[in-house]
Formats: C-alpha cells, sequence, structure tokens
C-alpha cells in the first residue's frame, strides 16, 4: 500500500473521524496513516487475519463473497461514511468477504490493535460510532440478500447505481457492465440490456466505461424498495 502525505488527519472527510471530539480525534491521530486506496486493490483479503483498518476518505470499497465455483457477488458498499473491518469490533479476526477498491481513492489506516486500544478508553466516542456503523452495514448487507433473491434486476442496478453514487458522491461513475455483471451476480448481456432502458428512459448517460445519472428522481422511483431502507437506516445510525 503507497504511503501518502495527504489526506489531513487533522481535518478528515471520513464522516466517523469527523464525528469524533477534537481531543479524541488528536490521540487518535498518531496512529492513522494516510494511504492511496488504488482501483482493483484488495484491501481486506477473505479468512486472512485482519492486521489494519481503513477509513475511507474518497473513493469506493465493495464488499464481495467469493464462491467456490469462481464467481463473486457484491454484498456491501462503503464509503467516507465508514471504515474497513467491522468484524474487529465484534471480537473476530479474520471475514469471509473480501474488500475490493471499486473507485479509486485515499483514506487512513490504523493498526488493529490500536484501534481496538482507542475505542477501550474511558468514555471513548469512537467505540459507539464504530458499532453504529457495523450495524447499518449488517443492515445493507441484509437488505442486499433479500434484494438479490426477491427483486427484478432493473430494480437492483437502480438501487446499485444510486447506493454508489450516494457514497462516490458523485453523478459520474466509470464502470464497465463486466464489473456490474460481477457485482450484482447476472450475466453481462442482461445488464446491458437494462442499461440500454434506463438510458432510453433517460435516466442515465451510458458510454464505455462511464455511467452518469441524469434523473436521480426517476432513478429512485426504478430502485426497489432496498435503496430507500438502507439509505434510512444510514441517516437514523450515523452522524
Amino acid at each position: 500500500m503507497t504511503v501518502l502525505t495527504r489526506p489531513d488527519p487533522s481535518q478528515p472527510r471520513n464522516r466517523l473521524l469527523a464525528a469524533l471530539p477534537a481531543a479524541e480525534l488528536k490521540r487518535l491521530r498518531a496512529h492513522l496513516e494516510p494511504v492511496e486506496l488504488p482501483l482493483r486493490a484488495i484491501i481486506s483479503p477473505r479468512d486472512a487475519i485482519i492486521t489494519h483498518a481503513y477509513f475511507v476518505e474518497s473513493g469506493l470499497v465493495s464488499l464481495v463473497q467469493p464462491l467456490s465455483d469462481g464467481a463473486a457477488v457484491e454484498v456491501g458498499l462503503i464509503g467516507r461514511e465508514g471504515f474497513i473491518g467491522t468484524p474487529v469490533m465484534l471480537g473476530a479476526r479474520s471475514s469471509s468477504a473480501e474488500a475490493n477498491i471499486q473507485l479509486k481513492g485515499s483514506g487512513f489506516r490504523i493498526a488493529t490493535e490500536a484501534l481496538q486500544d482507542a475505542a477501550a478508553e474511558k468514555n471513548s466516542r469512537l467505540r459507539p460510532l464504530l458499532l453504529s456503523f457495523t450495524q447499518a452495514l449488517h443492515a445493507q448487507v441484509m437488505q442486499t440478500a433479500a434484494c438479490n433473491g426477491r427483486h427484478e434486476l432493473a430494480q437492483r442496478l437502480a438501487r446499485w447505481l444510486l447506493s454508489a453514487g450516494d457514497r462516490a458522491e458523485s453523478h459520474e461513475l466509470p464502470l464497465r457492465h463486466e464489473f456490474l455483471s460481477m457485482m450484482l451476480g447476472r450475466r453481462r448481456a442482461g445488464v446491458t440490456v437494462a442499461l440500454g432502458k434506463m438510458k432510453q428512459a433517460g435516466l442515465i448517460e451510458n458510454s464505455l466505461g462511464r455511467i452518469v445519472i441524469r434523473d436521480r428522481r426517476g432513478m429512485e422511483k426504478a430502485a426497489c424498495e432496498c435503496y430507500r431502507v438502507v439509505r434510512d437506516e444510514y441517516r437514523r445510525l450515523l452522524p
């Protein structure tokens, strides 16, 4: 992982870090290492010991569940509202899912032991923030499982694009059809057809390796209920 001179830990964009009291952030700052989050990097491999947690400042991280036949399905998305390494807050040392960088960005990493020690401090604000995010992510994973089993591809695709746009804080997403088919666990041809219909309806602009959301309100109507359920849960739980 490439070490950077920025971002500045004294002025974090990550919402969990930014919600900390100044004194607590100052103590934590000594353990925060600025890092680059390069496209397609795996920052938390499946079943590996979690040595570091990552606070996302920019970019987009997918939690992907690999399957025995070589396929993989996305089960969660994380942006600057959260952190990578939720299992360590629950007493686990590894995760069955892997964390992949889907949109390049930057963030901070911190050794697992340092994070646990900071969260265990008396009157720590960090611990409830991390647990609230862990609960919100758990809700997202459960809703995604229900969504994948019950809803049509077009609804799921609209839900995914809205969720990705929220976390990347952009209406423009550099994404290919092959990637979306893997994330949604469906064939590329079906994803291409669904995107074509969205484009015809004026919801998106779609070109090679690039999708732009043009009509957000229309996209929300096209998405299944899962987008709103997860969005509202995040708003309820997180600063």
